[in-house]
């Protein structure tokens, strides 16, 4: 049973490298925001307009215990929040996953922002300067439960890949 669960900030590559991880150990992929729009019928961003954040993590937990609790084999990308809302980062850690934080630096992160030509919500509008205290800060606080993934793999500087083969070779 393989049952990898990908963790990290925003534009740390987790969706591009759970997409191609999946392709290369043969089991599917999911993206955890994806299920739960897929389940509720709304986007994340109408649940949290609607009913709220408190709501949002939830739903955010119960999908990723349920789909942890499901005997088969899978990589999820996990939204970058997710580890450090209702003790989520507790299920990395489990003796049924393999959970690992794509991490990536604050410079390498911003870089990656800027190339990808789509604004991403929480730092729309945001200057140079703000956006790197912004993201200092969150990286900042979200550390402690990224660190709770069973594995870590730097990402600065490593195409996608790379970054497939590192993880590859974890099992």
């Amino acid at each position: 049973m393989r049952k990898v669960i990908l963790c990290g900030y925003m534009a740390s590559g987790k969706t591009t490298t759970a997409r191609l991880l999946s392709a290369a150990m043969e089991i599917p992929y999911l993206d955890l925001d994806e299920v739960i729009e897929k389940e509720t019928g709304k986007t994340v961003s109408q649940i949290f307009e609607t009913e709220g954040e408190i709501k949002f993590r939830k739903l955010e937990h119960d999908t990723l215990r349920g789909l942890i609790d499901v005997k088969e084999d899978f990589v999820i990308a996990l939204g970058g929040g997710t580890p450090c809302y209702a003790n989520n980062h507790l299920l990395l850690q489990r003796d049924d996953v393999v959970s690992i934080y794509l991490k990536t630096g604050i410079d390498e992160i911003i870089t990656r922002i800027k190339g990808q030509g789509k604004t991403r919500p929480l730092v729309a509008g945001l200057n140079d300067e703000e956006m790197h205290e912004f993201v200092a800060k969150h990286l900042f606080d979200r550390s402690w439960y990224y660190h709770h993934a069973k594995h870590n793999v730097t990402t600065d500087a490593k195409t996608p890949a790379l970054v497939v083969n590192e993880i590859v070779s974890l099992f």
